[in-house]
């Protein structure tokens, strides 16, 4: 089993916090954004998908620091937040001076891909209320110590939103440790947000900055070696690399994923624990409607099991389960019931339930 070292929840305790920014998506539903003359909105954010999931599918306490502009659309924002059960007392509000200038709230607008024709995102994210925010900002300490949450989860996304981020992190993650919570880091690694200050070389020198505050590792730096498969030994290797480059982490946890088309991937994932491999499912050319949070809801899935004592055979089954359903429905979050998860894990079809 894990060497993780988990809080028994309690009535005082919650039973995940995380740090990100929560932007609000448009989307143009089967239209192109070029096109469309009308958007379906949603919140999103790849740090506040794991929580949401958490929270509106798996039932846990779950709560989100992030900062936003005090109009109708920060307003909005918080709203959706909350209709997934996660609390928002921890957000940081700032003044709006009525035009956006000094900060903003983050957009972006996001059309499906279908078959050839690949997902397409347009970001609106430039200096927002929490690219802004510096490590002083919060008193980290006082937050913890209400909060108490058994589970601190963050990730590259929040790290690359500005020069600043990586040292709120750092402050974040260090006060996550003193009170005793476990401490994941999702690597993801968006190309708009590093593109003008380095690209992959500096998020990766970011990481190597923050990796040794972090328990669970989801995600890859890179493959030992180019794939076109589900190859279980290639995956593997680059686990137990990452794992000898940063010793302290004491679970390791990927997506595996093989794009065919938008519309179809093979999936599946794995873990290392304690120097084994655990690996779940593997769905081949398995149908997509909307893949963006589909890694948010495996890391959502994963946590899930962990935080109420399941085997890492079992987290995975339900990690690689959560995100191949999420990735069934539209928009970023989890719409899904915990028992629908359940019973896919364990291999039910898609047969009609009436």
């Amino acid at each position: 089993m894990s060497a993780l070292n988990i809080t028994a929840a309690t009535q005082h305790t919650s039973d995940c916090l995380t740090l990100g920014e929560v932007m609000l998506r448009l989307d143009p539903g089967l239209e192109r954004t070029r096109r469309t003359d009308s958007f379906k909105v949603w919140e999103g954010g790849g740090e506040y998908n794991v929580v949401q999931g958490l929270s509106s599918c798996y039932g846990h306490r779950s709560g989100i620091v992030t900062a936003l502009v005090d109009n109708e659309v920060g307003q909005l924002i918080a709203s959706l937040i909350r209709r997934s059960g996660v609390e928002t007392r921890w957000i940081q509000w700032r003044e709006f001076d009525g035009i956006g200038r000094t900060a903003r709230n983050g957009l972006y607008f996001m059309e499906r891909g279908f078959g050839v024709r690949g997902a397409a995102a347009v970001m609106d994210r430039g200096h927002t209320a929490i690219s802004q925010l510096q490590a002083g900002d919060i008193d980290w300490r006082a937050l913890f110590a209400e909060a108490k949450p058994r589970w601190f989860h963050v990730g590259g996304v929040m790290a690359g939103l500005s020069e600043d981020s990586p040292d709120l992190v750092i402050a974040a993650m260090q006060a996550a440790r003193e009170f005793g919570a476990v401490v994941s880091y999702d690597l993801n690694y968006r190309d708009s947000l590093w593109r003008e200050r380095g690209g992959r070389e500096a998020a990766s020198n970011c990481d190597k900055r923050l990796l040794p505050l972090v328990d669970v590792l989801f995600g890859l730096d890179k493959l030992s070696e180019p794939v076109d498969n589900l190859n279980v030994e290639v995956f593997s290797d680059s686990l137990k690399q990452m794992q000898q480059r940063f010793p302290n982490l004491k679970q390791l946890v990927s997506t595996m994923r093989i794009v065919h088309d938008a519309s179809h991937n093979d999936w599946s994932g794995l873990c290392l624990v304690d120097g084994e491999i655990a690996r779940g499912k593997a769905h081949f050319k398995l149908p997509i409607l909307d893949r963006v949070g589909g890694g948010d809801a495996f890391a959502a899935g994963y946590i899930h099991g962990m935080l109420t004592g399941q085997s890492p055979q079992q987290s995975i089954e339900l990690a690689v389960a959560h995100g191949a359903l999420v990735m069934s429905t539209t928009g970023d979050n989890s719409v899904l019931a915990k028992e629908e998860v359940y019973a896919y894990a364990r291999g039910a079809d898609a047969s009609a339930r009436r």
